[in-house]
């Protein structure tokens, strides 16, 4: 049985003591935030105790094995060395930085404490996503040569509104188009260069209401890979094209049939062959984290590890610096 300090009661947090309520190996012991009624509410939903301060917490609870860190992005590094000072392993939202120097940190402190570092890059454990992964990995489709990857939405709100804030949340890209960049990274290995183009040009900006990023990944192995990113529509849409020497794997949030494979046939006319997908078959949220519970476990190495936290953040702000300067950057 893990016992687990959760920081952060707003929406993300609410979304990982959901799940630990329902894990077996899981309890739920501390919800910590500094407006402690918000804390209050969410552990009363949970059976947990609030907090308003993570040491409040560590001090007064028994046991304590996991921090679950689920507060804004340019928070992330204070509390997860917060958390290794007093050797608990932590499971941390993505991004695991907004910049390389202190996401290298926070990976090397965890392993001077010998504690475990846990990065929330969900994508990973999507069905459909999976799904797509299998396909590529059985080379059902064939040799992939062009990818298209859509992710979006509305700005999320948050608290002082620091979605909006670029120097705070990275903008787009780096919170939203995060996701498809590192499930590309795992589907196709390290990105050779980037190039992108924004709404705004530049990626410090306060007070945005809106959000765009087109970013443009070529792989070492060859792969194009077109990544968009918008907090510029209504709703909420994912959409992957993966077109390969052997089919196309298509998959589109908004369809009834979301996800299809189709073969390459020698004639034009031949029709596809759908194959079904539940994307809410199960709670990829609850998956994901019974998933790093089950590595500190067994100590096997997670499907995300750190360095894959610290690689996906390599390339959004290779991108971001690409949006600024108007020109592709090598890695």
């Amino acid at each position: 049985m893990q016992h687990i300090v959760l920081i952060g009661a707003g929406t993300m947090g609410g979304a990982h003591a959901s799940c630990y309520i329902g894990l077996p190996q899981a309890k739920l012991v501390g919800i910590v935030d500094s407006q402690l009624d918000r804390a209050e509410r969410l552990a009363q939903f949970t059976g947990a105790r609030a907090f308003a301060t993570l040491e409040e917490a560590l001090q007064s609870l028994d046991q304590v094995d996991i921090v679950d860190v689920c507060v804004p992005t340019f928070l992330h590094k204070e509390f997860v060395l917060k958390a290794a000072e007093h050797r608990k392993h932590v499971i941390c939202e993505k991004p695991l930085a907004g910049n390389l120097p202190d996401a290298l940190e926070m990976i090397d402190f965890c392993k001077a404490q010998e504690v475990r570092l846990f990065v929330g890059h969900v994508l990973r454990f999507f069905p459909e996503y999976e799904k797509a992964k299998s396909l590529l990995d059985s080379g059902t489709i064939g040799q992939v040569g062009v990818v298209r990857m859509t992710r979006a939405g509305r700005m999320p709100s948050g608290f002082n509104d620091w979605y909006a804030d670029t120097a705070k949340s990275g903008g787009v890209v780096m919170d939203l188009s995060i996701h498809d960049i590192d499930f590309l990274r795992w589907c196709f290995g390290d990105v050779e260069r980037v190039y992108a183009k924004s709404l705004h040009g530049r990626a410090n900006q306060t007070g945005r209401t809106m959000d765009y990023g087109l970013v443009t990944l070529r792989f070492q192995n060859g792969v194009i890979a077109h990544v968009e990113g918008s907090w510029a529509h209504e709703g909420f849409t994912t959409k992957y094209e993966f077109a390969g020497s052997g089919g196309i794997i298509d998959f589109d949030s908004g369809r009834d049939k979301p996800l299809a494979l189709t073969r390459r046939q020698a004639e034009e006319t031949a029709n596809g062959v759908h194959v079904p997908e539940s994307p809410v078959a199960q709670n990829p949220y609850a998956r994901e984290l019974q998933h790093f519970l089950e590595c500190l476990e067994d100590g096997s190495i997670p499907r995300v590890t750190a360095e894959d936290g610290y690689k996906a953040v390599e390339i959004v702000l290779a991108a971001i610096r690409s949006m600024e300067t108007g020109q592709p950057v090598t890695l």
